[in-house]
């Protein structure tokens, strides 16, 4: 149980600052509704748990392959994320929330999966916070690393649901007018985001 809630802790610390993951989550929560800001956390929080993986296995290859191919890496998550902030700047409010079986539902999942997966610092983070919390030994038992890295799914799970909550719950507070224009900001937000990432590689 302790190395599980050691696992909570390292997954709510990896989630819980605010990026670009975040931004989308907050904004899919209040224009769109709770459910599909959640499905959009548990991609990034399925993410983390892959790094986290990586992490508790002490999988060093692995984890080397990602940094050396973080360049690549970071280029195609800038272009996705300014791609995704020009595609929220211009969407529409949503009449409705998001169906439990529509595509949008996928779509969520797979967006921020695929923006968390497409940061190979991640990777270096868990890497830091395994070894500042004592936590190397567990990589030579697959029961602990298992434990680990179920703890870190859920206590980034946990972030996203109670983020997804509390946006959601603004969303009835909001009218067309509100919603464009949170569109716009985070557009804005996460555009801004990937020019980030994209000035970082071109400065080195």
């Amino acid at each position: 149980m302790a190395l599980f809630l050691k696992g909570c802790v390292l997954g709510l610390s990896i989630a819980a600052p605010v990026g670009p993951i975040g931004v989308l989550c907050i904004r899919r929560s209040i224009t769109e509704g709770r459910l599909v800001g959640f499905v959009s956390g548990l991609g990034a929080a399925t993410a983390d748990a892959c790094y986290g993986v990586l992490a508790a296995a002490g999988l060093t290859v692995v984890a080397g392959f990602l940094v050396r191919q973080q360049t690549w890496l970071g280029l195609v998550g800038g272009v996705f994320l300014c791609w995704l902030g020009w595609s929220t700047f211009r969407s529409r409010p949503a009449d409705r929330a998001a169906s439990a079986d529509g595509r949008g539902l996928g779509s969520a999942y797979f967006t921020t999966l695929a923006l968390t997966l497409t940061n190979p610092l991640t990777i270096l983070s868990f890497a830091a916070l395994f070894a500042g919390a004592g936590l190397g030994d567990a990589a030579g038992s697959p029961a602990a690393a298992a434990l680990l890295v179920a703890g870190v799914f859920v206590g980034s799970a946990g972030w996203w649901l109670v983020l997804s909550l509390v946006a959601g719950a603004f969303r009835d507070r909001f009218d067309a007018t509100w919603h464009r224009g949170l569109n716009r900001a985070s557009g804005i937000v996460i555009a801004g985001f990937g020019l980030w990432q994209l000035l970082r590689l071109v400065l080195g």
